[in-house]
């Protein structure tokens, strides 16, 4: 690690399409990175942060990767392609092309993500048309040298033609011969000369975009600024990874969350989990490859949802919610130490097993026969009783949304049916996870068959349960102390992480050991379990940390203030100083004004962190001009919402006028100094 960049220094969080220059109005784009870095150094910032600019297809979430290591075509300047101008002055069609594409895409608060990639890709297959790749089926020596150096590129582009031949549909719901080819028939793939020139398509392409990111990356850090880029934990189940290494994946489980105040179903990402055991047998090779080839531009890192290399909280392949998940690795309750503690077969069968009876289904139905028959589709009978448990052919609530009734309920009985025959199969306190090994779900002291137990019965499962989540502890600790100290040890960058919401000791203890920065949101740095949740002083902040006022998934200050009064009220409270500097005191304060923010990012700016790291858009608040009328228009993303608004961002004004503005570089200029 270049240990010489931890030093104090201001820098600014921004997505990549946001940027706004008066040469990129449809999308930022690669080379606006160049100004960008020109307007941060006369502000006297030394960090740019970028959300990843990974390829997502389809999905604009950056987060949801078609590949760790494939640049986005979105984010290429067609006009900086040195094919361009040559086709341009030769193919009226393509020149008219390209001018219809600016034309239809001028400046916007939020960018058309699709129309604009479906363009964009649309151009890009014109100009390698033109080249010595299309017209051969052979790659000239820059791109055979490039392809040489970037081995994974085979895989991608072998995937991504075949997604263009099946129209973007999920490797899934290929044909068999095409969903797990494994990397001999991957390699034959590649050369065959019947697929080279569509393949060959893809590689020129990444060259391309690699070449534009590289020289952009090169500015920034000329410019004297470090360029910090971010680490998406998961990958997406379609994903060019996923299918050509299954064997790094384990694509029966998902990754997501258990359940919290917010989520009280948890959350279920929909993304396969790591094999570990694996990956650490290829010495994390995949893992590593990846930061190396991301070291080509940045000199820090964020790795994400950095627990998950603790802990991941694995949910089984068929399941619509995180309820039924568990800790991966995770310390199992054997079958014996159960009845050691006196529970009978029966009494674990009840425990670990959800049962329906008749009258759930009944109560929507009326007719009892048509109830029975209901239960028939997805359930047996027990001899004597009117209580049912689940077929083993059962694997999850999605077998539950899936049945077939045959008519035999009327209206919106069905999904009432349905959803009540879902809430029962997740209503258990254990869960079988293999043989004769269970696990306690997160939620099993709100389940029924826990509140039949004794309290003799609870108590020694509660001892039970608690001893084995204490071994897990050792074991998440082992584990991300294995993999971290191989990743950060790969690369020169700077690791940092994100470990919102982790009340886990050994993750602050392994990130400290392996030099990865902390990450402290101003609003959410609380002493949670102390009274009145006090804000935690400035001062004490850890040293390896960042300090930022938001993050992409969170409000803006602005939208903080004036929503949260609570939260607001308590941080004025805590940096009365601070505020009375910027002549705000208790009679003014509630209101957000230009005042407010330059008193958050001052007090932010007194932090003990190294770095402090804030949206683009938390430092235009210190101007009102570039406010926007509803302060939820400013956001990147709000979490647990598809939509068109979500990741297509951009910057109130261009980048050209903000570099003129004297007036705000002397406010940030100011927040910079502070940091000294």
């Amino acid at each position: 690690m270049n240990e010489s960049l931890l030093k104090k220094m201001t820098g600014v969080a921004v997505p990549l399409g946001a940027l706004y220059t008066k040469e990129s109005p449809a999308v930022g784009e690669f080379p606006s990175l160049k100004k960008f870095a020109a307007f941060c150094k006369s502000a006297g910032l030394k960090i740019i942060q970028l959300l990843p600019v990974n390829d997502t297809g389809t999905q604009s979430s950056p987060y949801s990767g078609l590949s760790a290591f494939a640049l986005h075509p979105i984010y290429v300047c067609v006009k900086d392609l040195p094919e361009f101008s040559a086709l341009c002055k030769s193919d009226k069609d393509f020149k008219a092309a390209y001018d219809s594409f600016v034309k239809e895409h001028p400046y916007k608060g939020r960018y058309d993500y699709q129309k604009i990639l479906d363009k964009k890709i649309a151009l890009l297959m014109c100009l390698y048309q033109t080249t010595d790749a299309a017209a051969t089926g052979k790659p000239d020596a820059a791109l055979a040298s490039w392809i040489k150096k970037n081995d994974w590129i085979k895989a991608y582009a072998v995937y991504k033609n075949l997604k263009w031949k099946y129209m973007q549909a999920t490797w899934k719901a290929w044909k068999k011969e095409d969903q797990v080819p494994g990397m001999e028939e991957i390699e034959r793939r590649w050369s065959d000369k019947n697929l080279k020139k569509d393949q060959l398509f893809y590689a020129w392409l990444q060259m391309r975009a690699a070449e534009q990111f590289a020289e952009a990356a090169a500015a920034v850090k000329k410019a004297g600024i470090i360029l910090k880029g971010d680490m998406p934990i998961m990958m997406n189940e379609d994903s060019a990874d996923a299918w050509a290494h299954p064997e790094f994946f384990d694509h029966s489980l998902r990754a997501g969350s258990p359940v919290d105040g917010q989520n009280p179903a948890g959350q279920n990402w929909g993304f396969p989990t790591y094999n570990w055991k694996n990956l650490k047998a290829a010495g994390y090779s995949w893992w590593t490859d990846r930061l190396q080839s991301a070291q080509q531009y940045y000199q820090a890192y964020r790795l994400d949802h950095i627990l998950g290399f603790f802990r991941i909280w694995a949910i089984p392949e068929r399941e619509t919610t995180a309820l039924l998940g568990r800790s991966e690795p995770g310390s199992p309750i054997a079958r014996a130490e159960l009845e050691e503690a006196g529970f009978t077969k029966e009494r674990i069968k009840w425990l670990s097993e959800p049962h329906v009876p008749t009258g759930d289904v009944d109560y929507f139905t009326w007719n009892h026969d048509a109830s029975t028959k209901i239960l028939e589709t997805l359930a047996e009978k027990l001899p004597n009783e009117e209580l049912w448990t689940f077929k083993s052919a059962v694997k999850g609530d999605k077998d539950i949304y899936e049945a077939n009734f045959k008519g035999l309920c009327q209206g919106d009985a069905e999904q009432k049916i349905k959803d009540a025959l879902a809430k029962k199969w997740r209503d258990r306190t254990l869960r079988e996870i293999k043989k004769d090994k269970f696990i306690a779900l997160w939620t099993y002291q709100d389940t029924y068959p826990w509140s039949t137990l004794n309290g003799e019965e609870k108590q020694k499962l509660q001892a039970l349960v608690d001893s084995h989540r204490a071994k897990e502890e050792g074991l998440w600790k082992k584990q991300a102390s294995d993999i971290l100290k191989d990743l950060t040890a790969s690369v020169e960058m700077v690791p940092c992480g994100e470990d919102l919401g982790v009340n886990l000791s050994a993750v602050p203890e392994v990130m400290g050991k392996n030099k990865i920065l902390r990450l402290n949101v101003v609003r959410w740095s609380r002493d949670w379990g102390a009274q009145g949740s006090p804000y935690v002083p400035f001062e004490k902040y850890p040293e390896l940390s960042v300090t930022t006022t938001s993050v992409h998934d969170s409000s803006t200050i602005r939208q903080w203030w004036n929503e949260e009064k609570e939260s607001a009220a308590a941080f004025f409270n805590a940096n009365k100083n601070i505020f009375a500097e910027n002549a705000l005191d208790q009679n003014n304060f509630s209101d957000f004004t230009e005042k407010t923010a330059r008193a958050v990012l001052q007090a932010a700016a007194s932090s003990a962190s190294l770095w402090a790291i804030h949206p683009l858009q938390d430092f235009l608040y210190l101007q009102k001009k570039y406010w926007l009328a509803d302060a939820k228009d400013e956001r990147v993303n709000i979490p647990g919402e598809v939509s068109e608004f979500n990741w297509t961002y951009r910057m109130p004004a261009s980048v050209e006028d903000l570099s003129a503005d004297k007036s705000l570089l002397e406010e940030i200029i100011f927040l910079a100094k502070k940091r000294k």
